[in-house]
């Protein structure tokens, strides 16, 4: 018979490791699968400094530390595991396919993380960490009294370039359409802020980004007029993209309940998916802030929910209305 462990995290990212600390360390069986190596997109973060209690580190030295941690409570972390295919079994466990073994755990917390949606010109990758970012939470600060461009239309490039305005001496906005897709107040505050007097936002419409320029850095980035295929070489600083999120949960279609975008759905108190013992974590969920300190703390979120489900199975069946009622935790 196969042995059977309390946990099974899937990811290790900073959501996986935070859960797998907390799991390892109450002593439940953890042992977390990881595709690729521990710490997925941060590990292209040279620098952070908005993690709370650390004013400075880089995205593979924390996750390093984070690792060790967990690893020091007794969580085993595989990597160059990949899961295939997971199935609810008949007496309540969950059964995963993970190259081409079978493993058997109570409880399953989904960590795969997410990648930006890239645009897929040259040197995009190239210049990923020197002057292109895909987070303008993480990275404004970064470009203070510089001039940098930004791609998008949606609610996260609307407010994305609003706050790049609050650090760089100047933002261009690059949108593709002659209208923005995003929610009208927000649309309304970009305009406001582009017809100030002096303003340091300008916006072309109708244009896409067709190549990143530089040597060692971002120099400048060519610009098609799409209705008139007019081209200009546009100096900046840095590129900033914001066209979307791809969630790393195409194995998880028919098993769980995915949104159109494919991010897990789970209630956003508990973490809990449409499958009993499943929770969901980080960047992967519906309602993700995208951010370094949620993600690990939707980890602890997580295994402390796993530590309910475990001592009583009911409890999954229980409305989080009920549970917020006096008494009711």
């Amino acid at each position: 018979m196969s042995e059977i462990h309390d946990c099974v995290i899937v990811g290790a990212g900073p959501a996986g490791l935070a859960a797998a600390l907390y799991a390892s360390r109450d002593r439940y069986k953890t042992l977390v699968l990881e595709k690729f190596m521990p710490g997925g997109q941060i590990n292209n973060t040279d620098r952070i400094e908005n993690y709370p209690g650390i004013e400075q580190i880089d995205g593979p030295g924390l996750i390093q530390s984070m690792q060790k941690q967990a690893e020091n409570f007794g969580a085993e972390i595989k990597t160059g595991y990949e899961v295939e295919n997971l199935e609810k079994q008949s007496d309540g466990n969950i059964a995963l396919t993970c190259n081409g073994e079978k493993l058997i755990t109570k409880v399953v917390i989904l960590t795969p993380g997410s990648d930006y949606r890239k645009i897929g010109i040259p040197r995009e990758d190239k210049f990923r960490g020197s002057g292109v970012s895909y987070c303008g939470t993480c990275d404004a600060p970064f470009f203070r009294g510089k001039h940098v461009v930004s791609i998008g239309g949606g609610n996260t490039a609307v407010e994305e370039t609003l706050h790049l305005a609050k650090f760089a001496e100047k933002v261009t906005m690059i949108h593709r359409r002659d209208e923005f897709r995003a929610s009208k107040v927000l649309v309304e505050e970009l305009l406001a802020k582009a017809n100030e007097p002096d303003s340091n936002l300008e916006i072309k419409y109708n244009t896409v980004a067709t190549e990143i320029l530089g040597d060692k850095k971002v120099e400048s980035v060519q610009l098609k007029n799409v209705k008139d295929e007019t081209e200009e070489n546009y100096p900046c600083d840095g590129v900033f993209v914001f066209v979307g999120m791809v969630p790393n949960t195409d194995f998880l279609k028919g098993f769980v309940e995915l949104s159109e975008q494919g991010f897990i759905k789970c209630e956003c108190a508990y973490l809990r998916t449409n499958v009993p013992g499943v929770f969901a974590a980080g960047d992967c969920r519906v309602g993700a802030a995208m951010q370094l300190a949620t993600a690990s703390g939707d980890g602890v979120v997580a295994a402390m929910m796993m530590k309910q489900y475990l001592r009583d199975p009911k409890w999954w069946n229980e409305s989080v209305s009920d549970l917020l009622q006096p008494g009711g935790w």
